[in-house]
């Protein structure tokens, strides 16, 4: 019966805890927040930190709960939320690979598992479990009968068995399909790295076969160019010979003039002479 009860308590204090938690962050995020990992209203670290604490308070440390100090029950609820949130925030986070909370922006956290200022609240609410909280539910024990305890323990063990059966059944589901879209992303990721990595190479390949078209375009205007020089040259060559064949022409036809025109000339030897010259100077001419 002790078990059943203990039972029984675990799923009624998970149960506020599950009401607490929604109500605050509710509050905080301005929108309704369903806590915890569980389908179920609970939440199970609540539960076992208060029946920890009754069989802690209560049995192992001697001297009972009613007379214990208020410092020690805050000393030692400290502590013990600490360890319990940090020990479920590794646990849950190894086993579905997420976090349900996280202190990283509070001050004095390690990893945002815990913090000292959340820590603080759980000392002051351990003092209120075990100096209020414990002992009312302790009173509902003499009026509650023991098959009862049984009854309702057996009808909440099945549910919460099948709540947690679910939510596994759903998380690794959940999981399993992250895994997929994981998988299909790092192949994604791999065949653009590979893309990327062959990039150099194909581009090297295009301009390599670019730089061999434009050299072959460089010789064709190259060869172009040679034969426009060469037939610049050879016009050049033909304009030349035409024009030196119209001054022989010029000259021939000049000094047949010449040898009409000297016979008529006075006997004038100076005259004579100076023609004599214009007409050597004439035919000296270099072309």
């Amino acid at each position: 019966m002790l078990i059943a009860q203990y039972f029984t308590e675990f799923m009624f204090y998970s149960f506020l805890g599950w009401v607490w938690e929604s109500i605050y962050c509710t509050i905080k995020e301005k929108h309704w927040q369903d806590r915890g990992f569980l389908f179920g209203p609970y939440c199970p670290i609540y539960g076992s930190c208060v029946v920890a604490a009754e069989i802690v308070f209560g049995h192992l440390i001697p001297g009972g709960m009613e007379n214990m100090s208020f410092l020690t029950i805050f000393i030692i609820s400290y502590i013990g939320s600490a360890i319990a949130e940090f020990g479920t925030s590794w646990v849950l986070e190894k086993r579905f690979h997420a976090r349900w909370w996280d202190y990283s922006e509070l001050p004095l956290n390690i990893q945002g598992r815990i913090c000292v200022p959340v820590s603080i609240c759980f000392g002051f609410a351990g003092v209120f479990c075990v100096k209020v909280l414990i002992p009312f539910m302790s009173g509902l024990h003499e009026t509650i009968p023991g098959m009862a305890y049984e009854g309702i323990a057996m009808f909440l063990a099945a549910v919460f068995g099948a709540d947690y059966a679910l939510t596994e059944a759903s998380l690794n589901a959940l999981l399993k399909r992250i895994e997929e879209y994981k998988a299909d992303l790092n192949e994604r990721a791999q065949e653009t790295y590979v893309r990327i990595s062959e990039a150099p190479v194909e581009l090297k390949e295009a301009v390599n076969e670019r730089r061999e078209e434009l050299k072959a375009i460089g010789e064709e205007i190259r060869e172009k160019r040679e034969t426009a020089a060469e037939e610049r040259r050879v016009r050049r060559e033909e304009l030349a010979e035409e024009f030196v064949r119209k001054i022989n022409g010029f000259q021939k036809s000049n000094l047949k003039n010449i040898k009409r025109f000297v016979p008529e000339l006075p006997e004038d030897s100076e005259a004579y002479d100076k023609l004599k010259d214009a007409v050597s100077k004439l035919k000296n001419i270099r072309y």
